[in-house]
C-alpha cells in the first residue's frame, strides 16, 4: 500500500504536457503503479538514444526496455509470443507499415486517442490505433567523387535511361533492397508500381546493370561511400541525410518527379502488460520534444510545427505520402507478392548478352 502511494505520489508530481487533460494525471498514476515498459523497435538504439534518455527523465518510476529487432523479427516474434501466450511488447514501433497495418486489421492493437493526434497528418493515422511517428524521404543516393555530374539522375525517368546509356560503366555497381527478403524493400517497390507505370521499365534496367541487393540502407551506404556502388536506389533519407552530413562522397537526390514519404508506425498492443506506460511514451514520440529529438538524427518528423534538418523534407509538391491504413494490407497478399517475385525474377533474368 505504501509503495502504491509512493507512485502515485510521484506520478502526480510530474508535469503534465500543455493542453493535455487534467485526466491525464490518471493514466501517469497508473503507468507508474505498472512501474515497466516493453518497445519492440526496428530502429537502431543508438539512433534514438537521447529520446530514450529524456523519457527515462521524466518518467524515472518506469523501467523502460527497448529492443531493437528487424521489420520482419518483429513480426514474427511479436505474433508467436502473443500466440503462445508469452509476454511480450507494449509497443511496437516498426518501418513496416504494411506489417504494422496488419497488426492493427487482426486485432492486435488496441485504440488511444492520443493527445497529440490534432497536429498529426492525417495520413498518418488509423483507428486511433497507428500513428505514423516519421514522415521520411526515400532517396536515391550517389558516390560525388565518381559518378559524373552530368549523370546524376533526378527522376525515375533519368534513372532508366541512365543505366539503359551508360549499362557498361554502371554494371554491378548500382543497389537497392532485395524486395523480396526485405519487407521494406517490397514496400517501397509495391508502392512505386502503383505510382510510376514506368517502375517494371526501371526493374528491368536494375537487371540488365546486374543490380547489387541488400537487405538494409545502412549497408547501402557503406557500400556507396567505399565506391563498390556508385548509385543507391530507395535509400531511406534520414540515413543517407545523416551520411551525407558527415561524409562528402555522399550525395542524396529526392527525385522531382515524386518522392516516396514513408513512416515508423507505432501501435500498443491490445494485450499490453503496461498500456498507461505505452500511452505516456507514444504520446512523448508524438509531442514536439519527441519530434524535435528525432530530427536531430535526420528522422523527419510527422508533425509538420517541428523543424527539420534544412533539406531533410520532401517539398508538398513531390512528396507522396504512404497512407497508414487499410490499402497497405493489399500489399501482403500471398498470390500478390507471388507475382511480384515473379515479375522482379524475370526483370533479374534480363540481362542482355
Amino acid at each position: 500500500m505504501l509503495a502504491l502511494l509512493g507512485w502515485t505520489m510521484l506520478a502526480a508530481a510530474t508535469p503534465i504536457p500543455r493542453g493535455y487533460p487534467r485526466s491525464y494525471r490518471e493514466i501517469a498514476a497508473n503507468a507508474a503503479s505498472e512501474r515497466a515498459l516493453l518497445v519492440y523497435s526496428t530502429i537502431n538504439g543508438a539512433d534514438v538514444a537521447d529520446l530514450l534518455a529524456e523519457f527515462r527523465k521524466a518518467y524515472p518510476a518506469i523501467r523502460l526496455e527497448y529492443r531493437e529487432l528487424s521489420s520482419a523479427g518483429l513480426y514474427r516474434t511479436f505474433i508467436e509470443e502473443v500466440r503462445a501466450g508469452r509476454p511480450s511488447a507494449d509497443l511496437l514501433w516498426s518501418a513496416a507499415m504494411d506489417l504494422q497495418t496488419k497488426l492493427v486489421n487482426d486485432g492486435y492493437a488496441q485504440a488511444y486517442a492520443s493527445p497529440e493526434k490534432p497536429y498529426l497528418p492525417p495520413w498518418a493515422i488509423w483507428k486511433n490505433q497507428a500513428y505514423g511517428v516519421t514522415a521520411e524521404p526515400i532517396t536515391i543516393v550517389y558516390n560525388r567523387k565518381l559518378v559524373p555530374p552530368a549523370d546524376v539522375p533526378r527522376t525515375h525517368t533519368d534513372l532508366i535511361r541512365l543505366l539503359r546509356a551508360k549499362r557498361a560503366f554502371y554494371l554491378g555497381r548500382v543497389a537497392t533492397y532485395d524486395p523480396v527478403r526485405s519487407s521494406v524493400g517490397y514496400l517501397y517497390m509495391s508502392q512505386d508500381l502503383q505510382l510510376n507505370r514506368d517502375t517494371s521499365a526501371l526493374m528491368k534496367a536494375f537487371g540488365e546493370t546486374r543490380v547489387r541487393l541488400f537487405d538494409s540502407s545502412a549497408s547501402m551506404l557503406d557500400a556507396i561511400a567505399s565506391g563498390r556502388q556508385l548509385i543507391g536506389y530507395n535509400v531511406i533519407g534520414s540515413y543517407a541525410l545523416e551520411r551525407q552530413a558527415h561524409n562528402p562522397a555522399i550525395g542524396v537526390v529526392m527525385p522531382s518527379d515524386y518522392t516516396l514519404v514513408t513512416s515508423r508506425v507505432a501501435l500498443i498492443a491490445r494485450e499490453a502488460r503496461h498500456p498507461n506506460a505505452a500511452k505516456l511514451f507514444l504520446d512523448f514520440l508524438l509531442s514536439r520534444r519527441g519530434q524535435f529529438l528525432l530530427s536531430r538524427r535526420y528522422i523527419t518528423p510527422a508533425r509538420a510545427d517541428v523543424p527539420s534538418h534544412a533539406g531533410a523534407r520532401a517539398p508538398a509538391e513531390i512528396a507522396r505520402a504512404i497512407r497508414v491504413g487499410p490499402a497497405l494490407i493489399a500489399n501482403l497478399d500471398q498470390i500478390k507478392r507471388r507475382h511480384f517475385a515473379t515479375e522482379w525474377a524475370a526483370a533479374l533474368a534480363t540481362l542482355r548478352p
